[in-house]
Formats: C-alpha cells, sequence, structure tokens
C-alpha cells in the first residue's frame, strides 16, 4: 500500500473513531458494557445463595409431594 493510501486509510479509521466518540448511543453503549462487565465479576452474596438453596430445597419437597 502506498504511503498516501495508508496515510487516508488511517485518517479514516480516526474520522470514524471520533464520530463513535461524539455518538451519545456509543457511549451509552460502553458505559452500558463497562457496567455489566463490573457486575459480571462481583459475587453473589452469601444471602442470596442461601436463598436459593432453601428454594431448590422447597422445589425438591413439593415435587417429592406431587409424586407421593
Amino acid at each position: 500500500m502506498t504511503t498516501r493510501k495508508k496515510d487516508a486509510a488511517d485518517q479514516r479509521k480516526l474520522e470514524l473513531r471520533a464520530s463513535d466518540i461524539l455518538d451519545p448511543n456509543n457511549q451509552i453503549g460502553v458505559k452500558l458494557r463497562s457496567l455489566y462487565a463490573a457486575a459480571q465479576d462481583e459475587a453473589i452474596p452469601d444471602r442470596f445463595l442461601d436463598l436459593l438453596e432453601k428454594l431448590d430445597h422447597a422445589e425438591m419437597m413439593a415435587s417429592a409431594k406431587m409424586a407421593e
């Protein structure tokens, strides 16, 4: 690729990035992805795990009663 073509391609990429940065929808998307990634890395609180265990136990008891 010649230098002029490479420079033109690089300039187009920079323009696209600049328009992406200025686009409010893109900014919202970036922030939402960041927030989702941070929430995904958080540990599940023990109280939720306890509630899930109780729910599993209650469901097993209900299904056992239905089977009788």
